[in-house]
């Protein structure tokens, strides 16, 4: 699944965790791209609802990435249950698909 470029979503307790967790896997070339959005959320957690205010990173990459991205995130993150969800996409520009190659595992993706 190397050439399926993916779309990577994670919940972050705050922008300094998400920025935090975006610089190593850029560093590493898991990731081409973080984007950094504010968010509301409500949701279950040991047994009330709770809510908060979080940074929903957004991630360009492969398929293949997801579980060293998985591995690393279990490094940095603050929660225990961290949510991390890939889809693939099915269309991609051309440029993009070019510049994603480049800068996704140091070049190395055929």
């Amino acid at each position: 699944m190397i050439d399926v470029f993916s779309e990577l979503f994670l919940t972050c307790e705050d922008r300094a965790e998400a920025e935090k967790i975006a610089q190593a896997l850029l560093e590493r070339h898991l990731i081409a791209c973080a984007k950094f959005i504010p968010i509301e959320a409500r949701y279950w957690w040991k047994g009330e609802i709770v809510d908060g205010k979080e940074v929903l990173l957004l991630m360009e990459s492969v398929a293949d990435n997801f579980d060293k991205i998985e591995a690393e995130v279990a490094k940095l993150h603050s929660c225990e249950a961290f949510v991390l969800q890939a889809l693939p996409l099915t269309h991609v520009s051309k440029r993009a698909q070019a510049w994603l190659k480049d800068n996704i595992n140091g070049g190395k993706i055929d």
